[in-house]
């Protein structure tokens, strides 16, 4: 397994950003990881990377914010406070839609979701550092996965297989 190893918020913002400027129309990304593992930092980061300037906030109590401003639109999800299931929210419109979509807690509702998707992880190390990994739901998205570890090792990101 590769990974990446962040010594601090700054650094998990900026590997977003690396990834964001990376994305393309219909990606759709998980984000896993424990309370306060960086899940929003990181989107924060993505947002920037998108050319989004507005104010990132966890749309916890919302569940969906929608940023229209950037490169590509971003759909950001917090599935944390969803008790029934996804069936109900009308994901397709936006996991089949002209933006990316980053998904905090997304392991919750991985069942629903049909299209392929990667699942990044940020796992605790220390109260500041983390380590980040991804995963792929399919074939498609093992290509897409590989492609995004290829291209952050050649944007100097040290990349470590496990």
């Amino acid at each position: 397994m590769k990974k990446i190893n962040l010594a601090n918020e700054a650094e998990t913002k900026r590997l977003a950003e690396a990834i964001a400027t990376l994305s393309q129309a219909g990606d759709i990304f998980l984000l896993t990881g424990d309370l306060g593992a960086g899940k929003t930092t990181f989107t924060k980061g993505f947002a920037k990377g998108l050319g989004i300037e507005q104010m990132i906030k966890s749309p916890t109590y919302t569940l969906i914010r929608e940023y229209e401003t950037g490169r590509l639109p971003l759909y950001h999800m917090d599935i944390y406070r969803l008790t029934d299931g996804a069936s109900d929210l009308g994901l397709d419109e936006y996991l089949e839609g002209d933006g990316v979509c980053v998904i905090e807690w997304g392991h919750l509702i991985k069942e629903d979701i049909l299209t392929p998707y990667i699942e990044f992880f940020l796992e605790k190390t220390s109260d500041v550092s983390r380590t980040f990994h991804m995963e792929a739901s399919s074939d498609a998205a093992n290509k897409k996965a590989q492609a995004l570890w290829d291209a952050l090792a050649k944007l100097d990101w040290t990349v470590e297989d496990e």
